[in-house]
């Protein structure tokens, strides 16, 4: 019932700024804590940055830490990445993603905590 879209890629150079958007729709995602997870060719899904239920709590991947935000507006059901200071490393397809438990103090890193994903947004960054 909830489906997730993200949007805001695109190409950069780096150093360059790019600000991802995630609108749920469906039953609304509000109750529980919600990531970015991002994708590169040949690569595991890996874990970029996730927020809290209530969004007072979040937390980075180390590579990020520092250069990207994440935020959410449970009234409208949004979430943002707000990437900074973006690297070649950070290629990636970006997933949107709402857990599948309550009750994390902070959002899980692990992507099987997860059961709703968007399709994706590409980022690329160029050297």
């Amino acid at each position: 019932q909830v489906q997730l879209v993200e949007s805001g890629g695109g190409l950069v150079q780096g150093g360059g700024s790019l600000r991802l958007s995630c609108v749920a729709s469906g039953l609304p995602p509000s109750t529980y804590a919600m990531g970015w997870f991002r994708q590169a060719p040949g690569e595991e899904r890996e874990f970029v940055a996730g927020i809290s239920e209530r969004g007072d709590v979040t937390n980075y991947a180390d590579s990020v830490k520092g250069r990207f935000t994440i935020s959410r507006d449970n009234a409208k059901n949004t979430m943002d990445l707000q990437m900074n200071s973006l690297k070649p490393m950070d290629t990636a397809v970006y997933y949107c993603a709402r857990s599948r438990s309550r009750g994390w103090f902070s959002a899980p890193k692990n992507s099987n905590e997860y059961d709703y994903w968007g399709q994706g947004t590409q980022v690329t960054v160029s050297s």
